[in-house]
């Protein structure tokens, strides 16, 4: 009880420490550091497929065609 009747009997200390905590707040947020674009890496799978000698229509038709569909069932995946 005597530590609350500290604040009770003594206003203006009270009020000075409420303002002091409140500044010591302010300056807290104002030192935070906030990016305005914050640097954010996204995670990327890169797939390279080769078939050598294919022709263009036949890497199209035997090889990315079907890994393009296989890749495509893979959950959260984009394109």
């Amino acid at each position: 009880m005597k530590f609350f009747a500290l604040f009770i009997y003594r206003p203006v200390a009270t009020i000075l420490i409420s303002l002091a905590i409140t500044l010591c707040g302010i300056l807290g947020f104002r030192l935070l550091p906030v990016a305005p674009l914050p640097q954010v890496d996204f995670p990327v799978i890169m797939i390279s497929a080769s078939l050598p000698g294919a022709s263009p229509e036949t890497m199209a038709s035997s090889v990315a065609t079907p890994l393009e569909r296989s890749l495509g069932r893979i959950a959260g995946s984009m394109r």
